[in-house]
């Protein structure tokens, strides 16, 4: 299977599949395309008719969107979900929720692993999303949402870096739950590759410079 991503240090989409990937011991080669460049669509494109990121190729079969290339690689991995009904299905709300909503989050603290912007980007709204996010992690079966890592946990993976970068209040649950996350070697892996990248977006840099 090959996985195409953006940049490690803004793609939060991408960062979903991939860590579930590697987490999990699925074997894959990344394809790493440089988001707003003026051959990113072109280049995307050769992958992804939708001209998005993350896709994972399969053969002759392509799936993108992060959630969606989660529960295809669910009908090969069944521990990308917990095995308990009600659990599952519990998981599969938060992640769907994460899915589609939090917009106030992701504009104004978005993902960028390699700086730091304590106390930046809050707001009424904001701090709306960071209190839902902390009432799911509050409620962790614990080290992990579910108790062992599953698909939920990819899906809020982007968000454990956000906190790390703005540095939110965190109730004793929420931090656990944050380190976690982060001692993951998946994780840290990441990290390192976004620390290595050449590219630098200024829209994202110096939002809070």
């Amino acid at each position: 299977m090959l996985l195409v991503i953006g940049n490690k240090n803004y793609s939060s989409w991408s960062l979903r599949p991939w860590i579930a990937m590697k987490h999990l011991g699925i074997a894959f080669d990344e394809v790493r395309i440089a988001l707003d460049q003026p051959d990113t669509q072109e280049r995307i494109r050769r992958y992804n008719p939708a001209g998005k990121v993350p896709c994972l190729v399969d053969g002759d079969l392509t799936v993108w969107d992060s959630l969606a290339i989660l529960e295809y690689l669910a009908e090969r991995e069944p521990r990308l979900w917990p095995a308990d009904p009600a659990l599952r299905a519990r998981a599969r709300s938060v992640a769907a929720e994460m899915h589609a909503g939090f917009a106030a989050l992701r504009t104004h603290m978005p993902m960028n692993v390699r700086h730091r912007f304590p106390g930046k980007g809050r707001n009424a709204e904001v701090d709306a999303d960071l209190a839902r996010v902390q009432a799911i992690w509050d409620s962790a079966k614990g080290p992990f949402l579910f108790g062992t890592f599953c698909a939920a946990d990819a899906m809020f993976a982007p968000v454990v870096l956000r906190f790390r970068s703005y540095e939110p209040p965190l109730s004793a649950a929420s931090r656990a739950y944050v380190d976690a996350m982060l001692a993951l070697p998946a994780m840290q892996e990441w990290i390192a590759g976004a620390h290595v990248e050449a590219e630098a977006l200024p829209k994202y840099d110096t939002l809070y410079a």
